[in-house]
């Protein structure tokens, strides 16, 4: 469920850390009613971030194949991915 807080509450900056923390989701904060920022712990963040490379790494994919490119046979990138990251 999301959190929307005033930015009157910013002042409470130890429980808004905790809430961060505790819910792992983005706590939206609204100045004179409307959203201003949003505030999320750092480990929410690295993951929001790490999805968002994959989903663009995706679509770049998806628009490569679309003009001309021609697909890695899956077994081909197992093979790549074990070369690259055997023993890590």
């Amino acid at each position: 469920m999301a959190h929307i807080i005033p930015i009157r509450d910013l002042r409470k900056c130890a429980e808004i850390s905790e809430l961060a923390h505790k819910s792992g989701e983005p706590i939206f904060v609204t100045r004179n009613g409307y959203g201003d920022m949003v505030i999320m712990s750092m480990e929410s963040y690295e993951k929001n971030f790490a999805e968002n490379a994959v989903y663009n790494a995706i679509a770049e994919s998806v628009e490569q194949v679309k003009n001309g490119a021609k697909p890695i046979p899956i077994d081909e990138v197992f093979e790549r991915l074990e070369a690259k990251y055997a023993g890590h």
